[in-house]
Order: C-alpha cells, then sequence, then structure tokens
C-alpha cells in the first residue's frame, strides 16, 4: 500500500503521496513511484493508493471523464464512482483516489462513495489513518505550517509507522 494525505488550508490545497511500492507483504519493490500527478491540463491532481495497474485504470478512466464533462472534478468524480460500482471491470479493482483542483478535494472509492471532508484533510492507503490523525493536529495547531508542508510532514510520519510508506514524498499544491 502506501501513504496519500490531502489538506486545505486558507484556499490553498495540498496532496502528497510516498513513492514505495511493495509486492505483497515482504518485498520493497520500488522506493520512487510518482503516486501523486497532475492530469487533466495540469488543472487536477490525484494521488492514489492500491494496487498499481489498478491505479493507472482509474487514472485513465478518471481522464475520460474529465474530459466529457470540460474539468469539472465534482462531476466527474461522482460519474467514475457510479460507473465504478457498475461496470465489472471497474468492480474488480483495489484502489482508491484522492482528486482535487483549485476548488474541490475529493475522496472517491470503489464503493460509490465522492466524500468532501469536513476536517479539510483526507488521506488514504495504510497509513491514511495515521496521516490523517497528523495533519488535523498540525492543521489545529501549528498554525504557521503550510498546507503543503502539513501534508509532506503527515506522510512521513505515517512512513515512520507504517512499514509500507516510505519517505520519499512528492507533494503538489494549487
Amino acid at each position: 500500500m502506501t501513504t496519500i494525505a490531502a489538506v486545505r488550508k486558507d484556499g490553498v490545497t495540498a496532496l502528497a503521496g510516498d513513492g514505495q511500492v511493495t509486492l505483497g507483504e515482504k518485498v520493497i519493490m520500488k522506493g520512487n513511484a510518482q503516486k501523486v500527478r497532475r492530469i487533466y491540463h495540469d488543472q487536477v491532481v490525484i494521488g492514489f493508493a492500491g494496487g498499481v495497474a489498478d491505479a493507472f485504470t482509474l487514472q485513465d478512466w478518471f481522464e475520460k471523464k474529465l474530459e466529457h464533462y470540460a474539468g469539472n472534478l465534482r462531476r466527474s468524480a461522482v460519474a467514475l464512482a457510479q460507473d465504478w460500482r457498475k461496470d465489472p471491470t471497474l468492480q474488480k479493482l483495489e484502489a482508491m483516489m484522492i482528486v482535487m483542483d483549485e476548488h474541490d478535494l475529493l475522496l472517491v472509492s470503489g464503493s460509490g462513495e465522492v466524500i468532501d471532508p469536513d476536517e479539510d484533510v483526507v488521506a488514504i492507503g495504510s497509513g491514511g489513518n495515521f496521516a490523517q490523525a497528523a495533519a488535523i493536529a498540525m492543521l489545529r495547531h501549528a498554525p504557521d505550517m503550510t498546507p503543503a508542508d502539513i501534508a509532506k510532514e503527515a506522510v512521513n510520519i505515517a512512513g515512520n509507522i507504517d512499514i509500507f510508506t516510505n519517505h520519499n514524498v512528492i507533494v503538489e499544491s494549487f
């Protein structure tokens, strides 16, 4: 698995993710995978956790939705979640995504959820709960930290606890 964390603060949103790819539960295959990336003319950032092939399939599917809905993130995410629930091929995919643009921050899951987080923090993956707790604490008690700093540090904290998360963190912001 991995850890992906997003933080929204003062009109700025940042998405961070580590780079570890693990084969099974015993072997680290790669340490610098890019699980956070810009898509749709650099107007959308996605971060994914789960199987790599599944995540790339979801990214491709989501990009098609963004094209179809002219970059409307919320509408594209809902359409993806609907298809994910209905399409037999997509139903088998084991991955989750956090998607964001300048206006929205959403978690999209294969069980049909499209969630706009209450706390302006969302995290997924094997270290997601650790990162989310850390990010919420920093958001509440470290007012001088930027969203990018909070998201990166949250993933790093998760990397200290979760064996499937490393410290090679990529951050994208709006």
